[in-house]
């Protein structure tokens, strides 16, 4: 896979929600990963790097997660992506899915790609995006944390056996961003992590 780059956009609200950019280098192919809230900022940093925005990607449909999308889809005309199992939620903002993703779909931008994973637990159709060496996961895995699972339908049990056999497998040096507070990595949160028991 050739180079990316990636940067972060922390939301201007009490909830400080994390929006990501991840664009190939050569081409500055972009995707907008959980665009929340702050479309104007976020469309200016995507003017400033010069990026073509082709995905607004969906760790899942939370309005702290979806609240820019329309605005977003707007003004770069990117597809908007969900898992199936949350694409009801859009429904919320009344944006569309363009593309519903399943377990194991690559998103290709320019010379590199971003690997779905299906996390179901804070919600049933939670996602998240791997690249070798970083894991955007958006609700599903925080530092010393896990995502709710109070919410409809959530599940604990699901939650958990998403961390432990489509995260926790991945190369401890995997750097975590998640949809809320401070990166981590899989290592960290392996051995770390009291509210997921790896064992």
């Amino acid at each position: 896979m050739g180079a990316y780059k990636h940067e972060t956009i922390v939301s201007a609200t009490e909830l400080r929600e994390n929006c990501y950019l991840f664009w190939c280098a050569k081409t500055l192919t972009a995707a907008v990963i959980d665009p929340g809230d702050g479309a104007a900022a976020i469309l200016a940093r995507i003017r400033a790097l010069g990026l073509r925005v082709d995905f607004i990607l969906l760790t899942h449909g939370h309005h702290d997660h979806t609240g820019a999308v329309a605005a977003l889809r707007e003004a770069t005309g990117a597809a908007v992506c969900i898992h199936a199992a949350d694409e009801p939620l859009l429904r919320n903002i009344s944006v569309p899915a363009d593309r519903l993703l399943s377990d194991g779909d690559l998103i290709p931008l320019g010379d590199t790609a971003l690997r779905v994973l299906h996390t179901p637990g804070h919600t049933p159709g939670g996602l998240c995006y791997y690249a070798e060496g970083i894991l955007f996961s958006g609700d599903t895995l925080f530092h010393t944390d896990v995502g709710y699972t109070h919410f409809p339908g959530g599940s604990a049990s699901d939650l958990a056996r998403s961390i432990r056999e489509k995260l926790y497998t991945l190369n401890e040096a995997t750097v975590v961003y998640p949809g809320h507070e401070e990166s981590t990595t899989i290592g960290e949160e392996k051995y770390n992590n009291l509210c997921v028991r790896w064992q």
